[in-house]
């Protein structure tokens, strides 16, 4: 986990991106950024890709990472914007903004198979998120973010139960999506094929 932070350490700050939302059919991407502490006895143990964690270790995790981060900052992309520029464009826009937030700037930012619009070094890293310390803290910050966000969106809108699945296609999402078409969170170019 820590081979690419090792590499790149003599260049200065390594930091980590990742997000979270990508494939759901409603509710925003969210994007981190994180530069978290090398020094042994600051390393906490167990972070790994969040979708390996479970839902009760991802927000110990989260509450350690931001805890301990030297930095960190989390955006979101709304579903509006989502279907404006695509997911991709929305993905890449989030991750910069992210990175932009920073109080404390990376000199080299590891980045889940990703390149940005940015003068910072980056690195992009197939199935980053299970190979690097810093993109596996980003991951699990998105990852808790954005689901705090859809259980408080469940409560705006309680007939999708976005509290169960998140916004992602679910046989009962989509069930609920043609009892009830789409509500305001929906992203349109997503959900197209399903009412």
């Amino acid at each position: 986990m820590f081979d690419y932070e090792n590499k790149y350490k003599e260049y200065g700050l390594v930091g980590g991106m990742d997000e979270a939302g990508r494939g759901p059919l409603a509710g925003p991407v969210v994007c981190a950024c994180v530069i978290m502490p090398l020094d042994k006895d600051k390393i906490i143990e167990g972070i790994n890709d969040s979708k390996k964690l479970t839902p009760k270790k991802r927000e110990l995790l989260y509450e350690k990472i931001i805890s301990t981060a030297i930095c960190y900052s989390i955006q979101e992309v709304d579903e509006k914007t989502i279907d404006e520029i695509n997911i991709l464009q929305a993905t890449k826009l989030g991750m910069k903004k992210a990175l932009e937030k920073m109080k404390t700037k990376p000199d080299t930012i590891l980045i889940d198979a990703l390149n940005i619009d940015t003068n910072t070094r980056q690195i992009g890293i197939i199935k980053g998120d299970s190979l690097s310390y810093n993109i596996a803290s980003a991951s699990i910050l998105a990852k808790v973010y954005r689901d705090r966000k859809m259980l408080e969106l469940a409560k705006v809108y309680p007939e999708y139960h976005f509290e169960k699945h998140k916004g992602y296609g679910t046989k009962e999402h989509i069930e609920c999506l043609k009892k009830y078409g789409k509500c305001k969170i929906h992203r349109n170019t997503f959900i197209k094929h399903f009412i």
